[in-house]
């Protein structure tokens, strides 16, 4: 895992760093060959460039979130922003499913938008791969 990452999960309360190292553990489990890197504040993983998950710490607790998780058809995932993520906040390491992860992250591994290259389709997604 990218040492910032870990800084990242060490610089949390000790609830906060629970959670986030729980969910660092299975994402790198669960993307194999996945680039972890902290970008935009939080630790965020990528597959040929382009994100797939993320979390950060927020004043609710840990928001894990999915760039394309909209199109997961999973109850457990809420809306996130104007495209197409979605999100779960956890308050307390318990509350973490291990099962519910593992199936967002294959999920993810699948469905995709193209987020690298939003900008340069000035804000316009396209779906990446047969889904």
């Amino acid at each position: 895992m990218d040492g910032d990452i870990d800084t990242y999960n060490a610089a949390q309360t000790p609830e906060n760093r629970a959670i986030c190292e729980a969910l660092a553990a299975m994402i790198t489990d669960g993307l194999p060959g996945a680039e972890g890197k902290v970008w935009h504040g939080g630790p965020v993983w990528f597959l040929s460039g382009n994100p797939v998950v993320g979390y950060w710490v927020r004043k609710g607790g840990v928001q894990l979130l999915f760039w394309s998780g909209q199109d997961f058809g999973e109850a457990g995932l809420r809306a996130e922003g104007k495209f197409r993520a979605a999100e779960v906040v956890y308050a307390d390491a318990g509350q973490i499913n291990a099962g519910d992860v593992q199936r967002w992250l294959g999920r993810a591994a699948v469905i995709q938008w193209d987020y690298a290259n939003i900008v340069k389709r000035k804000g316009r997604l396209e779906k990446l791969g047969e889904w």
